[in-house]
């Protein structure tokens, strides 16, 4: 997989290029040097949320058996408000 970088302003002038780039990898598109957007492929993206549905499905995954997991319960105690 191949990242190409395009500043905001080649993207503007060379959609196509960038559109064309993005078979070989992610498309980083930068404003003022900095990374600020990511162009991917429709399946590409398909396949990075499909991935990330909700808690069930990620512990119904295969091997989600083999993490260890131990999280500390949580204490909720009330207090008293002073609305004086």
């Amino acid at each position: 997989m191949t990242i190409t970088t395009f500043s905001s302003r080649e993207l503007n002038q060379d959609v196509s290029r960038a559109k064309k780039a993005t078979q070989d990898g992610p498309v980083f598109i930068t404003d003022r040097g900095k990374p600020a957007h990511v162009l991917l492929r429709f399946e590409d993206y398909q396949n990075l949320t499909k991935q990330r549905r909700n808690i069930a499905h990620a512990l119904a995954m295969p091997g989600a058996v083999d993490i260890e997991f131990e999280p500390t319960r949580a204490l909720i105690e009330t207090r008293q408000v002073d609305l004086s």
